[in-house]
């Protein structure tokens, strides 16, 4: 399988969960273009701290830290600051931050939100991302001069650059 992506040249990380410990195994996986290999049993700690890993070298970020403009977030400690201090969120405000900073530029649309906070299906009439996405603007820019949550009216939300 591996083998067939990488012929396909679709340059998704992928990461091999198996019971083979071997390590011609494990050579042969990495070498036909798996990016990691994790063998059972294992713990679930590990396979998330993995998978956030390749998700972020995939998206550009191999370091544990995003910035943009007057904002920083390190996805290793899961902590933002804002101009240097320390900003107090949510569990969920985070999660949004986070998805916000890997995914700059980009229409993120409400489903998208819900299904990167929730492991079940949300309600799509709820107003939770809303209340989500006002908490979150006025903890980022207090002053409203910034304003890096874009609404875009019946597509989503886009996360400035600090370029834009």
């Amino acid at each position: 399988i591996v083998r067939r992506v990488r012929e396909a040249d679709h340059k998704y990380p992928i990461l091999i969960l198996t019971a083979r410990s071997d390590w011609q195994d494990k050579v042969e996986a990495l070498e036909l273009g798996a990016d990691d290999y994790v063998t059972k049993p294992f713990r679930i700690e590990e396979l998330m701290a993995r998978v956030h890993a390749l998700l972020r070298r995939s998206a550009g970020h191999a370091a544990p830290e995003v910035r943009t403009g007057p904002l920083s977030v390190n996805l290793s400690s899961q902590e933002a600051r804002l101009d240097g201090e320390s900003l107090e969120l949510t569990s969920f405000e985070y999660k949004v931050l986070e998805y916000f900073m890997l995914h700059p530029g980009q229409v993120v649309s409400k489903l998208e939100l819900n299904e990167h906070l929730y492991d079940e299906d949300a309600d799509p009439d709820s107003n939770v991302i809303e209340v989500i996405i006002g908490r979150l603007r006025k903890k980022l820019d207090p002053a409203g001069d910034w304003q890096p949550i874009e609404t875009l009216r019946g597509r989503g939300y886009r996360f400035r650059q600090d370029d834009d």
